[in-house]
């Protein structure tokens, strides 16, 4: 049975944080508008921008913890954070993992992937297909899905021979519909991504649907432009490197440059996520990239390893069979998923760590830097457990 007590004061929470968001941009709105000489203008109530300044105003100045208790209150960066202060992160973020149902959140995020999967993979190829045989895209799509579980391997395969003995490369009307609705579906599972992202950094969504779904769409062209980048890295690279004479170590140096590179993109890609998704002000780029960093390493290991577990070890094929591939792929995606979203809790308390300005712009005295994990401290700095 359901506490109603908890759930309505839950509730009352999030309407307070979401309605004081709301007053505190309208205020900046104004403010803004003030500067310019064109208050009028604003687009800001009165009453909204009054009850945002009255708030401002009388909101208490956070207590602020000294070094010992929290190793790293004066970090300006992450690298400036001591061991003892990354003990209290770690340990915080486990928490907030577990407090915010992130093992769940991973599965519906995983679901909604996997139905983006192939729209994303038919404009990928409709996109590419421009200046590639279709038939060229798929073998490189499939190059890099190497790793994946051979049954995930299938599944893939199958859907992009149906996608290609259908695509032409030619740009008609057709064309450009079909890449638009493939678009407009496989942002809708980035959308879920953004919102999971956004719970972890324990923000309240307050955007509308059309900025939400313009931020999704332009999160999924940029998959895709990283799909495309990739492909330079597995197909054309190895080509250049046969031609020039580099020798058998040149090659070897060569190969595992190649795939440094490709870890690189994959980490710059999870920092524009980090960065863009939550519903605040933006955080230094220094601020998401540790988590970016951790993560991917992470997932690549656990790629590597659910893949040789599947193929050497599991029993799929015995329990699922036809829908081993499909099983096998979701799994995959649902472990993809929960590193990701475990990367955004360990960069919301990185930020968290720190009694510094951590946003974008000039620095703002904490309550004032519309983004949670900016505004407070941790109390207490280490969770009870």
């Amino acid at each position: 049975m359901v506490d109603d007590g908890r759930q309505g004061s839950a509730v009352e929470n999030i309407r307070a944080r979401v309605q004081e968001k709301a007053e505190r941009r309208a205020a900046q709105r104004a403010a803004e508008a003030r500067v310019a000489g064109n208050g009028e203008g604003s687009g800001a109530s009165s009453s909204a921008v009054v009850r945002g300044e009255r708030r401002e105003a009388t909101r208490p100045a956070p207590e602020v913890p000294d070094s010992q208790e929290m190793p790293g209150i004066d970090a300006d960066r992450p690298t400036d954070i001591p061991k003892r202060g990354w003990l209290q992160i770690v340990k915080r973020s486990w928490a907030e993992n577990n407090a915010d149902n992130m093992p769940i959140i991973a599965g519906g995020v995983a679901f909604f992937a996997f139905l983006s999967i192939f729209p994303a993979l038919i404009a990928t190829i409709s996109i590419y297909g421009l200046v590639a045989s279709p038939e060229q895209v798929a073998a490189q799509i499939e190059s890099l899905s190497d790793q994946l579980p051979e049954s995930a391997q299938d599944i893939l395969t199958e859907q992009l021979t149906d996608i290609t003995s259908n695509a032409g490369g030619a740009l008609t009307f057709g064309l450009i519909a079909s890449v638009l609705g493939a678009l407009w579906t496989a942002s809708g599972g980035v959308n879920n991504l953004v919102k999971a992202v956004n719970i972890a950094y324990d923000e309240v969504e307050t955007r509308n649907f059309l900025k939400l779904r313009a931020l999704s769409l332009a999160l999924t062209l940029g998959a895709i432009v990283f799909v495309l980048f990739t492909f330079a890295l597995i197909a054309v690279v190895p080509v250049v490197l046969d031609v020039l004479p580099l020798g058998g170590v040149g090659t070897v140096l060569a190969q595992v440059l190649r795939w440094v590179l490709l870890l690189a993109v994959v980490i710059g890609s999870l920092a524009v996520l980090y960065r863009a998704a939550p519903d605040r002000d933006a955080p230094k780029i220094r601020w998401v990239s540790l988590g970016s960093l951790v993560v991917t390493v992470i997932w690549a290991v656990v790629s590597v390893a659910f893949s040789f577990y599947v193929n050497n070890f599991g029993s799929y094929n015995e329990t699922y069979g036809a829908i081993a591939g499909v099983i096998v792929l979701m799994l995959w995606l649902y472990l993809t998923c929960y590193l990701v979203l475990l990367g955004a809790e360990i960069n919301a308390e990185t930020e968290h760590q720190t009694a510094r300005d951590t946003t974008q712009g000039d620095p703002e005295p904490m309550g004032k830097r519309d983004a949670v994990v900016a505004d407070e401290v941790p109390d207490p700095p280490v969770p009870a457990t």
